[in-house]
């Protein structure tokens, strides 16, 4: 083994934490070369969701499954969303079969574009949902923590569950870290002056 491939594979092994992000690769994965232009972004992002998008029907036709597919530009990524009458099986045990499919799907998008896509799927409005709960225990849990000045771990999460909470205590004005290890990794929300 050469000293340039040893120094990469010594590189990608290495893990960086910081406080109030989560460096998790699920939902803070780098995104490709910034493009030229606004509208050059939104191209790309706009390719991405049709790309994912067929590679989703084909996979609805495959499991003779009904369902519209929705497709955005939130936050810098694609986004698409399954709707349909009855999708449960595509989202799983709390979301674990969706998250493997938005894996396939982005890899998908890779195939066709040859650059690492950030896409989120959605099913059935699972993540919306999920979200939305998790926006309020951020908010629940700031405020815990601002009433009693003592920090406040959480259960372990996602990456993407990570975030939403981080997000939440951001917007109001605590900071947070992520602790542990994968799969056990949960928040602690701070004090503002910890």
């Amino acid at each position: 083994m050469s000293a340039d491939i040893e120094t990469e594979a010594a590189t990608e092994n290495e893990v960086v934490e910081t406080d109030a992000v989560d460096t998790d690769a699920a939902d803070t994965d780098e995104a490709p070369a910034a493009p030229k232009t606004e509208a050059d972004r939104i191209a790309r992002l706009e390719q991405e969701g049709d790309i994912a998008a067929d590679y989703l029907e084909e996979l609805l036709d495959i499991a003779d499954l009904d369902g519209d597919l929705d497709i955005d530009v939130e936050a810098d990524r694609a986004a698409v969303s399954i709707v349909g009458a009855e999708l449960s099986q595509l989202v799983g045990s709390d979301g674990k079969v969706l998250e493997a499919l938005q894996e396939l799907t982005r890899l998908a998008v890779y195939r066709e574009t040859g650059e690492r896509s950030r896409l989120m799927l959605d099913i059935s409005g699972f993540r919306a949902d999920k979200r939305t709960r998790l926006t309020k225990l951020g908010e629940e849990k700031a405020a815990e923590v601002i009433a009693s000045g003592e920090p406040v771990s959480l259960d372990p999460m996602s990456p993407f569950e990570r975030k939403i909470v981080h997000d939440a205590v951001a917007a109001a004005g605590l900071r947070s870290e992520s602790a542990g290890v994968e799969p056990r990794r949960y928040v602690v929300v701070l004090p503002a002056d910890a």
